[in-house]
């Protein structure tokens, strides 16, 4: 793209937000494209900014729990003590929304999304600003997420208004979406907590809610997360027979494999690409190896699944599959 956005130091950051601005802010999930979420044309310049349709909610960052009340009462025994446990954190909880919260924020549901990030920088804006911070990841709307202030700067440095450079994401992948409105928490969106995190605080199970199970919440569509490059995703046993057949098919594709081991002997054609073994270094660079298929003018990509659907693995194996759904 063509502008540059300028980078910024918190107190600029500041500024532009209470000015009505966008910026890039570091979290330890991803880059968030913030706005104060107070003021109704900020909120609804980032619908504009990421091609985002205005019914999907949005997430309010806030500097602490204490903070809440501006925007939400605590619904539920188990939303203070997920609050207590996991805030600041990759936690978002989603509960009734107060009456002052914008339709913009919301999307018109009555409830709202809310968390406190852990990230220093994050928690100095929202400091110095007083006053939520909308942030949905800051790239276009679907596709892959930011971690580091370069991806923001590639995909969105001509429209928004400054950049805070906070390094690479922590965690490098989403917040973990929960729904505490009803009797029983519901997983809306796995990330960076995991479900079982979750029941070790409550002392209970969890339901983890299906696709149209819910209210609406960010990263729930069928296809998200995705590379321009067509994404399949396989199983370590099939992935040769699926290069093989691919790359016969189609001997002038650029094809890449990521996956956590070699490619067995055999399979030819496909650039194999290792992915750490272990959940948490893979969430650190997932988004970047998405991102890097693009900038390598790959075709066509197969992707290895973790083994572990727990933990991590499953907030993982969720990006992957959104990420190869249909377009």
């Amino acid at each position: 793209m063509g502008g540059r956005a300028p980078f910024v130091d918190v107190e600029g950051a500041v500024r532009i937000l209470r000015a009505g601005g966008l910026v890039g802010l570091p979290t330890e999930t991803v880059y968030g494209l913030a706005a104060d979420a107070t003021q109704p044309a900020a909120v609804r310049r980032i619908f504009e900014t990421k091609g985002r349709p205005p019914t999907h909610p949005l997430i309010v960052h806030v500097p602490s729990a204490e903070a809440l009340s501006r925007w939400s009462a605590w619904s539920s025994p188990s939303a203070r003590r997920l609050a207590d446990a996991l805030w600041p954190g990759p936690l978002t909880l989603v509960l009734p929304r107060a009456a002052a919260v914008l339709d913009e924020v919301t999307g018109g549901l009555p409830s709202v999304a809310v968390r406190v990030p852990a990230h220093p920088l994050a928690r100095a804006v929202l400091e110095g600003l007083g006053a939520g911070i909308a942030a949905p990841s800051a790239n276009r709307f679907g596709a892959v997420s930011p971690t580091t202030a370069e991806h923001v700067q590639d995909e969105l440095g001509d429209r928004i208004d400054g950049i805070l450079d906070g390094g690479p994401c922590d965690v490098g992948i989403e917040s973990t979406i929960v729904d505490v409105t009803g009797d029983v928490p519901r997983v809306l969106r796995p990330g960076g907590v995991s479900v079982e995190s979750l029941q070790d605080v409550l002392g209970a199970p969890v339901l983890v809610a299906g696709e149209d199970d819910g209210p609406r919440a960010p990263g729930r569509l069928a296809s998200h997360y995705a590379p321009r490059a067509r994404v399949s995703v396989v199983d370590e046993r099939d992935v040769a027979e699926r290069v093989r057949a691919w790359t016969s098919a189609h001997p002038d594709s650029t094809t890449v494999v990521l996956a956590p081991r070699a490619l067995p002997e055999g399979v030819r054609g496909g650039r194999w690409v290792e992915v750490p073994e272990d959940p948490r270094a893979w969430a650190q660079t997932l988004y970047a190896d998405l991102r890097a298929l693009d900038a390598a003018g790959v075709e066509r990509a197969f992707i290895v699944l973790p083994v572990e659907s727990s933990g991590l693995g499953m907030a993982i194996r969720d990006r992957l599959l959104r990420a190869a759904g249909p377009r």
